[in-house]
């Protein structure tokens, strides 16, 4: 039977956030649901510092892992050759992997990596190639087709998730501010933004700032910080969730033109402990549907659809670092409310749901396990 206990969260959790070394969040945390023994973990393979997971149609998961590599996860664990030279360092490395909407026919597939520069510069890049299975699995022909411009120093906030719209005709990407705060403002950059591309990485049509030519014509929305997580929920809109700077991590619902106010406002404050004024200051700036102080260092998040977990279709599903947890929300127009937090042995990566509606998770760092969740009836 499933246990749930109500449980307070002090600020130690959030010490392990994954976006600074400093602890993040020293202000009173709220109480939240967790619950216990709510489904079976059955361990997959054990990975090198995964980062992100696809799983394929016709069965077997692909994983990367940070340090530059992909495997095959099927029965076994397999290499997947072709993969790109990866700078690695801080929170840059290996980054998403995105089955192209047609992959079943095209076996187009999309991923994501820190790219070096010039002068101890680097900025995420978006390539996309062609997945050959197998027993020698490998991606052939992978090219680059977006780049984050301009290519900064520092090694923190690429954020580089990917998401195409419900209809497959366009790419959305989570550029992240690397850690320089102002560029997240300046429409003449594409960091700090969300951005609306095709699928081969060019301006979709009619973004709000597309007049502004260059790289302001990528713009879908503005003012984020480090993006870790873009979904599309059952009505078709888009959701990121992101890192906040000492707590003040946020989901919000995500809309073209909008300002959602990094550095400008927070929910949370700067490292040195200087203020940053609240949302509620700036009524222009968009509001995030929830916040949460001390933060939850979030790793990425599915809207659920299957039917396995019953009474969770349509809920948000929140891969937490920081708590070592699964967090389920509920949304409610444009806002959002913890429903529970499922506590795990380890931060938890990225979530991804399988065909039947089970689960796949990935554990952090090194050793990090590929877990497959199913109810406890």
């Amino acid at each position: 039977m499933t246990r749930t206990i109500i449980r307070t969260f002090f600020p130690l959790a959030a010490f392990l956030a994954s976006c600074s070394p400093s602890v993040a969040g020293d202000s009173p945390s709220p109480t939240v649901t967790e619950v216990k023994d709510a489904f079976t973990v059955t361990p997959l393979a054990t990975l090198n510092a995964p980062w992100a997971i696809a799983v394929l149609p016709g069965g077997g998961v692909l994983v990367t892992e940070k340090g530059g590599t992909m495997k095959l996860v099927d029965g076994g664990v397999k290499d997947v050759a072709g993969m790109p030279k990866v700078d690695v360092g801080g929170q840059g490395g290996f980054g998403d992997v995105v089955l192209a909407p047609d992959f079943a026919k095209s076996g187009t597939i999309y991923l994501s990596w820190v790219e070096a520069g010039e002068n101890d510069t680097r900025g995420a890049v978006i390539g996309r190639g062609k997945y050959v299975g197998g027993d020698a699995p490998r991606v052939e022909g992978l090219e680059v087709i977006w780049r984050q411009s301009p290519k900064t120093t520092g090694r923190g906030h690429f954020s580089h998730r990917i998401a195409f719209s419900p209809d497959g005709k366009l790419m959305f990407v989570g550029s992240g501010d690397r850690q320089k705060m102002d560029p997240a403002q300046d429409l003449s950059v594409n960091l700090g933004k969300v951005l609306r591309l095709l699928p081969d990485g060019k301006p979709a049509p009619g973004n709000p700032f597309a007049d502004k030519g260059g790289v302001s014509a990528e713009i879908w929305s503005y003012g984020h910080r480090n993006i870790l997580g873009l979904a599309f929920d059952p009505m078709g809109r888009l959701w990121d969730i992101e890192h906040g700077p000492k707590g003040g991590d946020e989901l919000n619902l995500v809309q073209p033109g909008r300002n959602y106010g990094w550095p400008v406002v927070s929910e949370g404050d700067h490292y040195d402990g200087k203020d940053i004024p609240p949302h509620s200051t700036r009524p222009d700036i968009a509001a995030p549907a929830i916040t949460w102080t001390p933060m939850i260092a979030p790793g990425d998040m599915i809207f659920y659809s299957g039917k396995a977990f019953r009474d969770w279709k349509g809920q948000v599903l929140v891969a937490g670092l920081g708590p070592k947890a699964l967090l389920r929300l509920k949304i409610d127009g444009d806002k959002a409310t913890e429903v529970a937090r499922y506590p795990m042995d380890k931060r938890i990566r990225d979530v991804a749901e399988a065909a039947d509606g089970s689960l796949l998770v990935i554990e952090d760092r090194e050793g990090g396990r590929l877990l497959k969740l199913t109810p406890n009836k």
